[in-house]
Formats: C-alpha cells, sequence, structure tokens
C-alpha cells in the first residue's frame, strides 16, 4: 500500500449498464488491490460507503493462533451454533 494522503483524494470512476464499475489504477494500488482479488462494500451508519479489500487466505494463515488440540466436527458445529447464537441475542 502507498502512504495514506492527508487531504481527501476524489477519484472518478464511471459505472457502466451493467453496473460494474472500473476501479482506477492509483485506487488499486493504494489497497493492493490485484485481478481477482475480493472487495467488499460498507454502507456506514452515516450512509458514507466504504471500499476495503478482503485479506487472502495466505496473509490471514497463523492470525488467530493455533489450537491447543485438534477439534472435531461435532465441536466445530457446537462453537459456530454457540458463536451464532451469540450474534443474534446481540442485535436483539
Amino acid at each position: 500500500m502507498t502512504q495514506q494522503p492527508t487531504t481527501s483524494t476524489y477519484i472518478p470512476s464511471t459505472v457502466s449498464s451493467k453496473g460494474q464499475v472500473t476501479i482506477p489504477a492509483n485506487v488499486r494500488r493504494y489497497l493492493g488491490i490485484d485481478s481477482n482479488d475480493k472487495i467488499a462494500f460498507e454502507i456506514t451508519p452515516k450512509g458514507d460507503v466504504l471500499l476495503t479489500r478482503y485479506p487472502t487466505l495466505t496473509e490471514l494463515k497463523g492470525s488467530l493462533g493455533k489450537l491447543t488440540k485438534p477439534l472435531s466436527w461435532k465441536e466445530i458445529r457446537e462453537i459456530a451454533h454457540d458463536d451464532l447464537a451469540e450474534a443474534i441475542m446481540r442485535e436483539g
């Protein structure tokens, strides 16, 4: 990634008839986006739209640490179920 600008920079792009947008080269360089990378659009509560690049699996490797013991599929499903239940409870 290149250095973050000190002021806002507006870089125009055009939406095609199919709803496709070409991300300008300087934005791709800034975000480190290459062909076939995954990106996400996030709409904030203020109404801003943010463009971010998903990290690759290679970049994520080791970022969560290591398990002390292998987990069975049953244990993994139980953890995922518990995490989902907690997320639903937080949403209210």
